[in-house]
């Protein structure tokens, strides 16, 4: 089953709505009143609906094992679940959702209870309910269809600002206006005090985690703290997860770069970008792991190795989906390799994420962190935008030229302008091959 835009946009509205009536009417039954559990006004739990997106997009191919489905809707949800947390605990510094009373639990974030019934889901979804949704939303007539869509999505958008400026105004009492920017400030003043104080009321009735006068002092602790040492990218923060995506993605392209030519002989590009040897695979990788496992990096190997098994392997097989449905290739295909799944990871491999975890934390980590730490505050962070500005722009370049590459080799009359010339001129086929020896276009 293919999944177009618009049935994407109906699948992540519908289960966003029912993940909200799931999760108000179990707070209904806790707290014995009507709770409104998500973070928007509207009637909708966007994680539900993203974590349904996931599946429809990242499972498709697993649809015929009910084995691999289940085990593929555990990892992806448990991956959203962790994304989501972090992010809204790195605004709030408050966990919205708490699972450390529960068994198998990481970091409060997931557990393998919540997970499991995720995997349950998964199943329920790609083999019933997705079908089922198709077929109703088929009925409909299509414009009707669209504009009831695109109606969702401006109200969606009206509600997130108005959030969002809730969100603001409460940093601003942080003591964090200077993090935030004047846009969010000015758009809190016009949507004035009563509108905001009535959300923000909302959040922590439904949140209780998410009180102002603890985040104030706890805020107040920990600026006390940074302003002691001065140093730069201290701890596992913004600065130092970009370095390390940097020093992940060419140490990564270099190793690849190695293995190929000690494994087949032949030395060839494993970069993922036309500018430079980076592998952008490696460098996500390794900023990923270490945010996730930074708490637990003094854990014993065994354990490291375990979840860098199941984490790589899960980001590989994501990676290789997401590069498929973007730009129509396949960068890499394990089908001659035993225990392969898709072609997209095998076992072996996944061995190797494992491998290169532990390594990673108990190794390289220590080691780039202090030398990253030694690197003066001002220069440190000119350098890291410096970076940032250049690989924005690099794999922008990156994405227009394999997608003209794409469109050279699979469309009969390729399109033509100013733009599409440059390309032609600056990154031909014989290029773009060197580059990127195994890309093989899919027909989509």
């Amino acid at each position: 089953m293919e999944y177009g835009f618009y049935p994407l946009l109906w699948l992540f509205f519908l289960y966003s709505f029912a993940g909200w009536v799931l999760e108000t009417a179990q707070a209904a039954v806790v707290h014995k009143q009507f709770v409104n559990r998500g973070f928007l006004n509207m009637p909708l739990c966007p994680i539900y609906g993203t974590v349904a997106v996931s599946f429809a997009l990242f499972l498709q191919d697993l649809k015929d094992s009910w084995f691999f489905l289940f085990l593929g809707g555990m990892i992806l949800s448990a991956f959203v679940e962790l994304v989501s947390g972090k992010l809204l605990e790195a605004i709030f510094h408050r966990k919205w959702w708490d699972y450390s009373a529960e068994k198998f639990q990481f970091e409060g974030y997931i557990c393998l209870k919540y997970s499991a019934l995720w995997g349950l889901f998964g199943i329920l979804c790609m083999k019933f309910l997705n079908p089922l949704v198709l077929r109703l939303g088929a009925l409909f007539p299509p414009l009707v269809g669209k504009i009831v869509v695109w109606v969702l999505v401006g109200l969606l958008a009206i509600d997130f600002i108005s959030s969002a400026a809730a969100v603001a105004q409460m940093k601003v009492r942080l003591g964090r206006i200077d993090e935030i920017g004047g846009g969010l400030g000015q758009i809190t003043d016009r949507l004035g005090n009563a509108l905001t104080r009535r959300i923000q009321h909302r959040m922590v009735r439904a949140y209780p985690n998410l009180q102002i006068d603890k985040l104030l002092a706890e805020r107040r602790a920990r600026l006390a703290q940074r302003t002691e040492g001065r140093v730069f990218a201290a701890g596992c923060g913004f600065y130092k997860l970009t370095l390390l995506f940097f020093i992940g993605a060419f140490l990564g392209d270099i190793v690849e770069t190695i293995f190929c030519y000690v494994t087949s002989g032949v030395l060839m590009s494993r970069s993922s970008v036309v500018y430079g040897p980076f592998s952008i695979v490696w460098g996500l990788g390794a900023m990923l792991l270490t945010a996730i496992l930074y708490r637990w990096r003094d854990k014993s190997d065994r354990y490291i190795f375990a979840v860098g098994t199941i984490l790589g392997g899960a980001y590989e097989y994501v990676c290789s989906v997401f590069t498929e449905l973007v730009f129509g290739t396949v960068f890499w295909d394990y089908s001659h390799i035993p225990f392969n799944l898709g072609g997209r990871i095998n076992l072996l491999y996944c061995f190797f994420w494992g491998i290169a975890a532990v390594v990673w934390l108990k190794m390289v980590y220590p080691r780039l962190s202090n030398w990253i730490e030694k690197i003066p505050p001002r220069p440190g962070i000119l350098i890291t935008w410096v970076l940032v500005a250049f690989m924005v722009f690099n794999v922008l370049v990156s994405s227009l030229a394999m997608a003209r590459y794409v469109e050279r080799n699979t469309l009969a009359s390729p399109s033509t302008g100013a733009l599409a010339q440059l390309l032609d001129d600056r990154f031909p086929d014989e290029r773009m091959e060197r580059i990127y020896p195994n890309a093989i276009l899919v027909d989509n």
